[in-house]
């Protein structure tokens, strides 16, 4: 079972978007031959709060676009039967995720799933601080899109 808990703070993210985000998280977790019980949380915020989010846990004083927060520590194990494995939060700016979708010339739907899959990377272990896991993290990125069929045509 994989478990999406969605909190929507600004009203503006309809349920068909939700259930794409469940379908490509999901489709995104098979892919990554993720085979336990797992849960994460989906958090759609305005340009304020992640700024004040940025601010208050990365130090950063500016709006980004998404925001991961995982739980699990590297080489973690979770003692105990039947307990589901808590991967973290994902917070997704809709502000800016509507002018990357214009400024990228795709629809608002498919920069919400491209977040919401790269945040869910992030919470695997995956980053884009070195040149080489760049690489690594945004191949592996456009090829779930892809196997998907979330492009950017889409």
């Amino acid at each position: 079972m994989f478990t999406i808990d969605f909190s929507d703070h600004t009203s503006e993210v309809n349920d068909a978007w939700f259930t794409q985000i469940d379908e490509l998280l999901t489709f995104a977790k098979e892919q990554e031959n993720i085979n336990d019980e797992a849960e994460l949380s989906v958090t759609f915020v305005d340009k304020n709060e992640i700024q004040d989010i940025n601010k208050m846990y990365r130090d950063k004083d500016k709006v980004t676009d998404v925001i991961s927060f995982a739980f699990e520590e590297e080489d973690a194990e979770i003692v105990g039967a039947d307990i589901p494995r808590v991967l973290g939060d994902i917070i997704i700016c809709t502000d800016v995720a509507k002018e990357q979708a214009e400024q990228y010339g795709h629809s608002f739907e498919r920069e919400l799933g491209f977040l919401a899959l790269h945040g869910f990377l992030h919470l695997l272990g995956y980053d884009h601080i070195e040149q080489d896991d760049e690489k690594v993290m945004f191949g592996r990125q456009d090829e779930i899109l892809n196997a998907y069929g979330l492009t950017r045509d889409k």
